[in-house]
């Protein structure tokens, strides 16, 4: 179940450890934090930061070493694996770097794919997609498949497809980093455009410190710890723009 109070993610003392050889790594250590409903927060650091990873765990992907996450009333962490999978499907849209669409299906089928998985009638699915496509700008190209598009309209394909379900969190990997920067600055405007339209929460990984200013927060990760940049940090970037 989805809480109705303002906080949708909140994560207590999480660590995150792997072995390497004989040697434990610690990738994220006691981290401690909460996201609002409707919030654009992004996430920096270097690379090998652990920002995937947090990712991951957020997702339910991985499981912290100790810690827990909770989306709404649901602490994630203590699901099974096949309920992490359900709450995924229900709650949680995708947005990936390299695109991640299905290249057998056309782009109208890769939209409506997670309304279907979630219940979604054929026509309601059908409909949503549709809708995504037009707010995209691809609805001439719903019948044909990936392949047949350039890189930055399959990014807007994966925008849709994130959105389809009406999930309350949206999970963005670098989604311009495989992209021209053109082309992902107006992916970009499109992702967080619709993303606010529609009230979802949306978590975004990136490296780049322009596309971070654009967010309501900054939190980054550094040597295993999560720390928060200045509202003035971000203020300064945007009027470097």
């Amino acid at each position: 179940m989805m809480s109705s109070n303002q906080t949708l993610i909140r994560f207590e003392h999480v660590t995150k450890q792997f072995q390497e050889g004989d040697q434990p790594r610690i990738v994220l250590d006691d981290l401690s934090a909460a996201m609002r409903r409707g919030e654009f927060v992004a996430l920096v650091g270097r690379s090998g930061s652990g920002k995937t990873t947090l990712l991951n765990l957020l997702a339910g992907l991985d499981l912290p070493t100790a810690g827990d996450i909770w989306i709404g009333d649901t602490r994630i962490n203590a699901l099974t694996d096949r309920d992490r999978t359900l709450f995924r499907r229900d709650h949680i849209g995708f947005v990936f770097q390299f695109f991640n669409l299905i290249p057998t299906l056309t782009v109208r089928e890769n939209i409506l794919l997670p309304a279907e998985l979630n219940g979604w009638s054929e026509r309601a699915a059908d409909a949503q997609a549709r809708r995504l496509l037009d707010a995209v700008g691809l609805l001439d190209r719903a019948d044909v498949f990936p392949d047949k598009l350039s890189g930055g309209e399959q990014q807007r394909v994966a925008i849709a497809r994130a959105l389809c379900a009406d999930p309350a969190l949206i999970l963005a990997d670098e989604p311009t980093g495989n992209l021209d920067a053109d082309t992902g600055a107006q992916v970009l405007d499109l992702l967080t455009r619709l993303a606010r339209e529609q009230g979802k929460t949306l978590i975004l990984v990136t490296h780049s410190l322009d596309i971070a200013a654009l967010a309501d927060r900054i939190l980054k990760l550094d040597h295993g710890r999560l720390m928060e940049t200045k509202n003035e940090s971000a203020n300064h970037a945007n009027r470097a723009n």
